[in-house]
């Protein structure tokens, strides 16, 4: 034979050797490894899993399905959800030879820092910080700090005074955030005619060191939003002189006014105890319009519809729910451990004084029995 024909039908053998070992190589079906192989997966709200899947080949066809709705075809999938509930994640890898799939139970469900025990307190435990604004009860009863003290574990009494003034106390356990229900109740002196609105925060211990040093966010109520109502507003208390006579303050829209003293109360109404000659207080300012003086003898402060200390008769039940953050928007705490309770509103009433917020105590709804 010709060796130029030869060599011709031996490159002819050796391809069409190869391209039959190719045709006939069996395709398998995908063979999949993934990163997270246990099928139940606990997480906490907000709490990020992420699963790859590895092995899978170009010819095969992928997906991650959540609650039966296709999510995803890359290798990877990382699943995150701020709300509780069960969730089922399955991967699915196919090709003309069989398929691979594997189904994840996911439960999203929140684990309080601190949960209730037998001996957890409903009342608050602990205070924080007590800074009340000048008022006429403050240097003496209900305005100092033994007074502040009063409602730690039990009910008592304390008065924030005029505007800003706050007071920060902490429970000792997390509570929760019960759906549906109100979570926390604040004990006051309100009655339909005498409210004085309280605005009131709440904060989780983020950082799970024990010090309110996080969050604080403001339960909203239905004065938020509404005509008056103004977040980060401030006021400035300065010392007088003499120390017995009215308090001036100044505010971040450019007012200024006093906290006028009485004849029924004499002492000093600037807090004896902060050493500095003005102090700031910040927060949401609500609205005054509740407030009714056109009979100077019989002076009416309606209360709000809800969601403030101090504003209904005997008590006020605040929802966790309600928390919103700086900018207004609404946020999902879950549980909280410190709370925070503020005088709402800046108003002189008369012969009655300073409307100043009053609050004999602070419990978790869920352990009042």
């Amino acid at each position: 034979m010709n060796s130029k024909y030869y060599y011709f039908f031996c490159i002819i053998a050796v391809f069409s050797f190869f391209s039959c070992g190719k045709e006939n190589d069996p395709v398998l079906p995908p063979q999949v490894q993934l990163s997270v192989e246990t099928d139940q997966v606990k997480l906490s709200p907000g709490e990020t899993l992420t699963i790859t899947a590895s092995g899978t080949d170009s010819q095969s066809e992928r997906e991650w399905i959540l609650n039966d709705q296709p999510v995803s075809t890359s290798n990877e999938f990382k699943f995150s959800s701020e709300d509780e509930g069960v969730y089922t994640l399955k991967f699915r890898a196919a090709n003309s030879a069989g398929e691979f799939s594997k189904t994840y139970t996911i439960t999203v469900v929140y684990t309080p820092g601190r949960p209730v025990n037998p001996e957890s307190n409903a009342y608050v435990t602990s205070l924080i910080e007590y800074k009340p604004a000048p008022g006429q009860f403050i240097n003496k009863a209900p305005g100092n700090l033994e007074s502040a003290n009063s409602i730690v574990g039990k009910k008592g009494t304390v008065t924030l005074g005029a505007y800003g003034g706050y007071i920060v106390l902490g429970f000792d356990h997390t509570v929760v955030d019960v759906t549906d229900k109100e979570d926390i109740i604040v004990y006051g002196n309100g009655s339909s005619s005498s409210a004085e609105p309280g605005i009131v925060y709440v904060m989780r211990d983020d950082n799970a060191n024990g010090l309110a040093d996080d969050t604080w966010y403001e339960l909203s109520g239905s004065a938020s939003n509404t005509e008056g109502y103004e977040r980060n507003y401030s006021v400035t208390y300065t010392r007088p002189n003499p120390v017995t006579a009215d308090v001036p303050w100044r505010d971040s829209k450019g007012n200024t006014g006093v906290v006028k003293t009485n004849t029924f109360h004499k002492q000093a109404y600037y807090p004896e105890w902060i050493t500095a000659n003005e102090y700031t207080l910040t927060g949401s300012l609500l609205p005054s319009g509740n407030i009714n003086m056109s009979n100077p003898n019989f002076i009416i402060s309606s209360p709000f519809p809800f969601g403030y200390a101090d504003n209904t008769p005997g008590s006020d039940k605040l929802d966790i729910k309600n928390a919103i953050n700086a900018e207004g928007k609404s946020v999902k705490l879950y549980g909280i451990d410190f709370i925070k309770i503020q005088t709402g509103i800046q108003a002189n009433m008369g012969w009655l004084g300073e409307l100043s917020t009053e609050v004999t105590g602070v419990a978790d709804l869920s352990l009042i029995k």
